[in-house]
């Protein structure tokens, strides 16, 4: 009986789950009592750190009492489904963490899906009880009515539950009752989840995730499904397609705390990084030399949206990033396919531009906020939802929609949602906030945001996921406004702008560099106004006394980049480069516009 416990921690975005690993590693000590490890350990890329989501999943592993826990910390946003997919196939049981408050939200109805159909056994931590008005018996109520509605087993519906809250490093089994550690939890864990199995035989691992080292280059993660893999051993990589490439173990590592250490052998049950097998794709079997079988591929949910990306062809460009030609953005794209399995890129009929799939809106801007880190220039269109055609008719991804906003407002949201196509089928009370459910086309959801928290004060949470493909629900009205282009390339005035101030609001501060065709701001009426934003004030040698007002300009506008993607229309780019972000038209010149604008019609 081998003491190696495999649990993943899944849940809704901003329910605690890296903050509980967080308290975990503390707990079982393994840091030096003068070690600064700081909060969220493992959120350890900047983007993490900066939005407080998880974007990639990561293993860490602990020793308690006698056993070996290993830890999958889980993305908890729809959009990286592709993460959460494959590592919960390393895992034997699932910790479900939910908030005491908000209860089972639409992304943890996502994951516990796939976590009860692979026959995970779950153990459920009602988290956060330390807040005001929170409510644990009821959401303890709503897990198990979710359970079975997802058609649990009748032991996945036995599941144990602890109370606690992560922020404060307790758990216990009543949630009247604080204790002064998270003990409780590490004992329902060792007492609940299965013990990894030991499957006799020939060798079996699936790839289902990668690291890489810039000294031994890429190295292969994943679970130990069956008999033991040994340094030095030869074995037969089994790709996704089944074609067999013969290869040797260099090197072995296993997990402990948040380093690897390295070891000779690791039998099956324990996850563990291999080192020196050449071109491996996550979803790869890992086999006997002799004898090999290939375990079952990962399937992946399709992606939902697609964008184009294409060099940027500005007039500023290469003035900020060291990576603008095509060749280098097309390896960029075709290396993220290795390790990001819901993305899928296309090449078009131009040598200079792909489509990007992916799972939606953030799915995709991370990859663009991580390119343009790197130190790549890129243009990016407008993000459209992929069509399919089912039985001759038109078929659109339909969402479901959660929004919780103040009573008051609730009648604004609903107006909201219904203008694109979007169907009310719950409405209730959820403390001092209305809960509505919705339907909405995928479309539909592209823009809304910026609207709903507009019209709700910024009051509103929003969530939504896929739900399933369904007839075409006809034309969605897009943006009302038109938008502001400048006129000519130079830098802008202040005189110029507040002179336009009663023509629209602007996304630009005086004093930036501006190009021909670039948008400066959102104008009043439906239809966009080229202006010169340039001119200055033109000055003479008379002073009447009294004539000169001083500028008074309103803040700019400033959008964050998914804002940007949710904004553009369909004949519109976003630039982003290492230190910017512009809008522009597509045709940068008014007479090109006039010519080809009909395309987008």
């Amino acid at each position: 009986m081998q003491k190696i416990r495999n649990i993943a921690i899944i849940a809704h975005v901003d329910h605690g789950k890296t903050t509980l690993v967080d308290k975990i590693l503390h707990s079982c000590s393994i840091f030096r009592d003068n070690e600064q490890t700081g909060d969220l350990i493992l959120d350890n890329n900047d983007l993490e750190r900066e939005r407080g989501i998880t974007i990639v999943s990561k293993n860490v592993s602990v020793q308690y009492k006698d056993v070996k826990i290993n830890i999958i910390d889980t993305p908890g946003h729809a959009d990286f489904g592709g993460e959460v997919e494959r590592v919960l196939k390393m895992a034997d049981g699932v910790l479900l963490l939910c908030d005491a408050f908000e209860g089972a939200m639409p992304q943890t109805r996502f994951v516990t899906q796939k976590a009860l159909a692979l026959g995970l056994k779950p153990i459920v931590v009602v988290n956060k009880v330390d807040k005001e008005n929170c409510r644990p018996e009821e959401v303890y109520e709503q897990i198990f009515e979710l359970f079975f509605n997802l058609e649990a087993t009748e032991d996945q519906l036995d599941f144990p539950v602890i109370y606690g809250s992560s922020k404060q490093g307790w758990m216990s089994t009543d949630w009247k009752v604080p204790t002064t550690d998270i003990f409780a939890l590490l004992d329902a864990v060792v007492a609940n989840i299965p013990p990894a199995p030991i499957n006799e035989g020939t060798l079996q691992m699936q790839i289902t995730s990668l690291d890489y080292s810039s000294f031994v280059g890429r190295i292969a993660i994943g679970r130990v499904h069956r008999g033991t893999i040994k340094e030095n051993q030869p074995v037969t990589l089994i790709k996704r397609d089944g074609k067999i490439v013969k290869s040797r173990v260099k090197e072995l590592y296993t997990f402990e705390g948040l380093g690897k250490i390295r070891t000779t052998e690791v039998s099956s049950g324990d996850i563990c990084a291999v080192v020196g097998i050449d071109g491996f794709d996550i979803g790869d079997t890992i086999a006997d030399f002799e004898a090999p079988e290939q375990l079952p591929v990962i399937s992946i949910d399709e992606p939902t949206m697609n964008m184009l990306f294409t060099i940027n062809n500005s007039p500023f460009f290469g003035k900020e990033g060291k990576l603008v030609t095509s060749q280098r953005i097309k390896e960029r794209l075709y290396k993220e396919m290795e390790k990001n399995l819901a993305l899928k890129v296309v090449e078009t009929a131009s040598p200079d531009a792909w489509l990007v799939y992916g799972r939606g809106i953030l799915h995709l801007s991370v990859l663009i906020e991580t390119m343009r880190r790197e130190g790549y220039e890129i243009q990016v269109g407008q993000p459209q939802v992929i069509i399919k055609e089912i039985d001759g008719k038109k078929h659109e991804p339909i969402e479901t929609l959660i929004v919780d906003v103040p009573g008051e407002v609730s009648g604004k949201v609903i107006e909201l949602v219904t203008q694109r196509k979007g169907e009310l089928l719950i409405m209730e009370p959820k403390g001092d906030l209305q809960h509505l459910e919705f339907e909405i086309p995928a479309r539909g959801i592209i823009g809304l945001r910026n609207n709903v928290l507009t019209a709700t004060a910024g009051e509103a949470i929003m969530a939504h996921r896929f739900k399933a493909y369904e007839p075409w629900k006809g034309t969605i009205p897009g943006r009302l406004n038109g938008v502001l282009v400048s006129m000519e390339k130079g830098q802008t005035t202040a005189y110029s702008i507040d002179k336009l101030q009663d023509r629209g609001r602007f996304f630009i501060d005086p004093g930036t560099d501006v190009y021909e065709g670039q948008i400066m701001g959102e104008h009043i009426r439906d239809n966009d106004l080229v202006v010169n934003v340039v001119k200055g004030k033109a000055l003479t040698n008379m002073r009447a006394s009294g004539t000169d007002d001083n500028t008074r300009i309103a803040p700019a506008i400033k959008f964050s980049l998914e804002e940007a993607m949710e904004y553009i229309q369909a004949d519109e780019y976003i630039e982003v480069t290492p230190q910017s972000m512009r809008l522009r038209k597509i045709f940068l010149t008014e007479q090109e516009r006039k010519v080809k604008g009909k395309q987008f019609a």
